[in-house]
């Protein structure tokens, strides 16, 4: 039997995670999470009894100790972080304390025959765009935003274990990610709220900035198999999509599938973090699926179809 840890597994992305490997017997998996962001409710149901979940904070060494020498884990998804862009823009020192946990988490796993980490990054870390798209090898990371030094400081412990250790590894970079349960301070899930209930939708901008979207079935389906075909290991990989929308046209193809009678607004510009086009080379991502990506209305439709994704 496998045995996993899943730490932030209460969150919106690890908790996809977690109900998809729990489909398969030869999993157990244990999720950590002190529920600062995530929740209890998006913690799902396994039918094969093959979840667990312990709240405890993985910055906290006295609290994730006991957890590993009680499971003795095979492998761990070290998920765990303070998200959004907002949030860690106002607590940049909490956003700093994530640091313990991925030494925490790294020297843990080296100590107890943990076989590989997974660690999700975080497409943040490429700054400001000086390629497009912007490629794992050849893009420089030039992000100065506490939250992405965090994701470029925990990229580099897993490579000096490596070096140091043998600990294996496998670094996701997120590209946005939506789907049903995703909370509602990110811009897809918030831009759906604020169109249902026909209240204004806001924009920072013009909205002529441009991101990705990546449906979470895309998501879950790449690092799955990543995990079970015991590919890119020791590397990096994106994992995202890679058609550009702005968030302009965002905001008008949801008020359109909506039907909804809201007024886009716009906002002053953010000061920092809004960077003006996001878009990943994910080569090795489409190499793994092996399928064309969902288009970002079929996502959307899917997202709207389940009543859940208000969390």
């Amino acid at each position: 039997m496998n045995k996993i840890l899943i730490t932030g597994g209460a969150g919106f992305i690890a908790s996809a995670l977690a109900e998809k490997l729990s489909e398969d017997v030869a999993n157990f998996i244990v999720i950590a999470d002190n529920l600062s962001t995530g929740g209890r409710e998006k913690i799902p149901f396994s039918k094969h009894n093959n979840i667990k979940f312990i709240k405890c904070d993985v910055n906290k060494l006295s609290d994730i100790t006991s957890v590993f020498h009680a499971f003795s884990f095979d492998y761990v998804f070290h998920y765990a972080a303070l998200v959004g862009v907002k949030r860690t823009l106002q607590n940049p020192v909490r956003v700093l304390r994530d640091i313990s946990g991925i030494k925490n988490i790294l020297n843990l796993s080296k100590n107890t025959g943990v076989k590989r980490v997974y660690y999700s990054s975080s497409s943040e870390v490429y700054g400001e765009p000086v390629e497009i798209p912007q490629n794992e090898l050849t893009t420089p990371l030039n992000s100065r935003l506490p939250y992405a030094i965090v994701k470029n400081v925990g990229e580099a412990f897993l490579k000096a274990y490596k070096t140091e250790f043998d600990l294996d590894y496998t670094i996701f970079r997120f590209f946005n990610t939506y789907g049903p349960k995703q909370s509602k301070d990110f811009v897809v899930s918030k831009f759906i709220q604020s169109a249902l209930k026909n209240e204004p939708i806001t924009i920072y901008g013009n909205g002529s900035q441009t991101r990705t979207f990546c449906y979470i079935s895309d998501n879950i389906e790449a690092t799955t198999k990543l995990f079970y075909e015991n590919l890119n290991i020791n590397e990096v990989i994106n994992i995202g999509n890679d058609k550009e929308t702005s968030i302009l046209e965002l905001a008008k193809i949801i008020l359109e599938l909506t039907q909804s009678k809201s007024e886009i607004q716009f906002l002053p510009p953010l000061e920092e973090g809004d960077m003006s086009r996001r878009c990943p080379d994910i080569s090795k991502m489409k190499g793994i699926l092996n399928r064309e990506l969902i288009p970002l209305e079929t996502g959307l439709k899917r997202v709207l179809e389940n009543p859940t994704f208000i969390v």
